[in-house]
């Protein structure tokens, strides 16, 4: 295969996957895994079966039991799911070390450099699928192309448990020539709907009225024509070395919020959360934002910016204190964001503060010291009071749901 060889792994229907291994008296039923019938939010994913009813991610789960209300409903266990995770991933990082992970379950390895040590594209693939189902007892589906775009549509070719490649851009055009303009790259909803205004309905339509796409679009309609003649220069881009701009964590609840302590306790996980995507990266942050939703939907920010820092502590104190500064009232999503991230944990010190040095200077190695043990034993390892009693808290009422 010329030029990039790329990986796309999906695992199939992660979350019910692992629920059904976990109890397999569950094998065969629609499981449908996000909120209750009886609350409010989305389906996060749902089994094989239960999508023959019609029933998928980011549905409403209103809507996912009126078409399947004999279905079986669970609320997602995201710790389970994190610590499979954490496996699938192990397992991709002994093939190359250019992975970008977009979900749990899901990434692209960029395998380029591997080809020589492993054979082919083919032979790791077929290594990944087996240990997958050897070491977590799960299947996945693997798709092999030469650019991002391309590995991911071969991944979707053969679900449940496939493998697909597609080697070049002429195979790539003439497999989806007559296919919606929907199996492109960013060609959502709204977009397709307008190209259908204009009478253009599956990529061979685009391809013969390509000036008529990037007039209507812009840069994202040369971009609609670049991805519909099969041309994606992107690159997979491991998370630590992506330039990034700011990360955040959101999370919606079930039901509206005006306990303030509680609050606090999903910022401190939160908090922590965004503190070890930080450290891991080695990246620090000036600036911390907190986002609100409120009932009536009206969204605010707070931010405030001080000396660099990526330590849990101080990211949930800010925000907390952020919080205090708000109106109170029902509140329907919470987040953080950490932005004007940097490298360099700079500090302009005076002779006043050699103390403070020396104080920062030990407290840096004893976060590396940390960090290489939550590398080794996972994030969990190591919890403060104050994350252990809002995790058990959060453990017994969270009802967040994340769409898989």
């Amino acid at each position: 295969m010329p030029g990039k060889t790329i990986l796309h792994v999906d695992m199939d229907a992660f979350y019910a996957a692992v629920e059904v291994r976990d109890n397999p008296d569950l094998a065969g039923k629609p499981l449908i895994i996000g909120a209750l019938p009886s609350e409010r939010g989305v389906v996060s994913t749902c089994s094989y079966e239960a999508r023959q009813y019609g029933v998928r991610s980011a549905m409403s789960i209103s809507e996912a039991y009126r078409r399947c209300p004999h279905g079986i409903y669970m609320h997602p266990d995201m710790h389970k799911y994190k610590t499979v995770s954490d496996a699938l991933h192990t397992i991709w990082n002994d093939y190359t070390n250019i992975v970008e992970y977009i979900s749990l379950d899901e990434g692209y390895m960029d395998v380029t450099g591997s080809l020589r040590l492993f054979g082919s594209a083919a032979a790791i693939a077929r290594s990944i699928k087996g240990r997958t189902l050897t070491e977590t007892g799960l299947t996945c589906s693997i798709g092999v192309g030469y650019c991002m775009t391309a590995a991911k549509l071969a991944s979707e070719e053969k679900k449940p448990n496939g493998y697909f490649e597609i080697p070049d851009a002429g195979f790539y055009k003439n497999l989806i020539m007559e296919r919606s303009v929907r199996i492109l790259y960013t060609v959502g909803e709204k977009t397709a709907e307008k190209l259908a205004g204009a009478g253009i309905h599956t990529v061979r339509d685009i391809l013969r009225h390509e000036q008529l796409v990037a007039s209507m679009f812009g840069k994202h309609g040369r971009q609609i024509v670049e991805l519909a003649n099969g041309v994606d220069a992107r690159e997979v881009t491991p998370w630590d070395q992506a330039e990034a701009k700011s990360i955040g964590r959101e999370l919606t609840f079930q039901q509206d919020i005006t306990d303030h302590a509680y609050l606090k306790k999903v910022l401190i996980i939160q908090a922590k959360e965004l503190s070890m995507k930080t450290r891991l990266a080695g990246l620090y942050a000036q600036t911390v934002t907190l986002k609100i939703t409120y009932q009536d939907m009206k969204s605010i920010t707070r931010s405030k910016s001080g000396e660099p820092t990526n330590n849990a502590t101080d990211i949930s104190k800010t925000a907390c204190a952020l919080l205090d500064s708000i109106p109170r009232a029902p509140i329907r999503l919470i987040g953080i964001s950490l932005g004007n991230l940097t490298d360099e944990p700079y500090h302009q010190y005076s002779l006043e503060d050699i103390g403070t040095v020396r104080s920062q200077q030990r407290k840096k190695m004893l976060d590396g010291k940390l960090l290489a043990l939550q590398k080794k034993y996972g994030a969990g390892i190591i919890k403060t009071g104050h994350e252990l009693e809002a995790e058990n808290e959060l453990s017994k009422s969270e009802q967040a749901l994340d769409p898989e």
